[in-house]
């Protein structure tokens, strides 16, 4: 194998199914449905920032691709199609191999068509385009879509987790080497930093039901604070109730009491709250639709967990079981902040 055009033929050329013109061009062609708008979102994922330099390549395509799916499940899109930019220090074939095999297959997974990017040489760089479609008709303010937005939480609304929450956290801080985890809690929490399920059906079945919503990329406290922040309203998150959504403090030998002892009061919060990487969705509703969340819970075999409730007072209020403030302060993640 020689050149870019040759790597590219090799390892992510695939017939079109949705595409009139996919890989291969100046451009690739789409046609959405009449009717439909078209979701697009855009991720990047940089080797030292978001992935350890010997992440296993097989799971690195998968989550460069989830990550993206994701977003289109936080707006409630079908997926349609992705672009691909990669840069890459060297051509490595068995690497090229597995990454293509991760990334593939969960694009099979959801239909979602690869239709072109672009390959250079460079540090190990990822960067992916996704499109999506919904229904132009759902009549939500102020865009008139059927997407889930950021902006449309209402005061007395209900906010719900979806999944569980943390666990990636809780794996990067092993990986880095400022904890230890007995190994088979690793390995679990291991497989929700490196191979995280894009919630994509949970966000088309949403589109009826919620009001507002986003994935939890960077924590619940930065991620629900971006709907509250477009929608003008506030929030108040009982942190009692994300604690049982960590798993590997639910399994951990002498339960969630000896995790605390272990580790610390803080470190559970720190990762619900604000570890980042679970991928989950943070959504609001009316209270009137809580039967209908819970069927779909039951429908999708996922947990949606109720957080928190929607205040008419701006800005995030975290409280503890018995109502009152927490002491603790909980910042999300953010690439430009020391």
């Amino acid at each position: 194998m020689s050149g870019e055009f040759a790597l590219i033929d090799r390892y992510f050329s695939r017939p079109s199914a949705r595409a009139v013109l996919g890989v291969g061009d100046d451009c690739a062609l789409l046609q959405s449905a009449p009717g439909m708008q078209l979701a697009i979102s855009t991720d990047m994922l940089v080797v030292g920032r978001h992935f350890f330099a010997d992440a296993d390549p097989r799971l690195l395509g998968h989550k460069s691709l989830a990550v993206n799916l994701s977003d289109l499940a936080a707006c409630g899109a079908r997926p349609l199609a992705f672009t691909l930019a990669l840069s890459l220090p060297q051509v490595d074939a068995p690497w090229l191999q597995a990454f293509s095999e991760g990334l593939l297959a969960l694009a099979d997974a959801h239909q979602c068509e690869l239709i072109g990017g672009d390959t250079t040489r460079g540090p190990l760089t990822i960067c992916i385009t996704v499109l999506g479609e919904v229904p132009a008709d759902g009549g939500r303010l102020p865009v008139p879509t059927s997407a889930l937005l950021r902006s449309g939480a209402q005061p007395g609304d209900d906010v719900y987790a979806s999944g569980s929450l943390g666990d990636a956290a809780l794996a990067l801080r092993a990986l880095q080497g400022t904890l230890s985890l007995p190994e088979p809690l690793l390995v679990q929490a291991r497989q929700r930093l490196e191979a995280p399920q894009p919630r994509v059906a949970l966000g088309q079945a949403l589109r009826p039901l919620a009001s507002a919503c986003a994935d939890i990329s960077d924590g619940v406290v930065g991620d629900l604070g971006h709907i509250l922040a477009r929608s003008g309203c506030g929030a108040r998150l009982d942190a009692s109730r994300l604690l049982p959504l960590l798993a590997t403090r639910q399994h951990f030998a002498g339960g969630p009491a000896q995790f605390d002892a272990t580790y610390g009061p803080d470190l559970a919060l720190q990762c619900v709250l604000a570890g980042g990487d679970d991928y989950e969705l943070v959504f609001c509703a009316a209270p009137a639709q809580r039967e209908a969340i819970d069927a779909l819970a039951q429908t999708l075999a996922l947990p949606l967990t109720r957080i928190a409730t929607i205040e008419a007072a701006p800005g995030l209020r975290l409280v503890d079981a018995q109502g009152e403030p927490l002491q603790a302060t909980f910042a999300s993640f953010d690439h430009f902040m020391p």
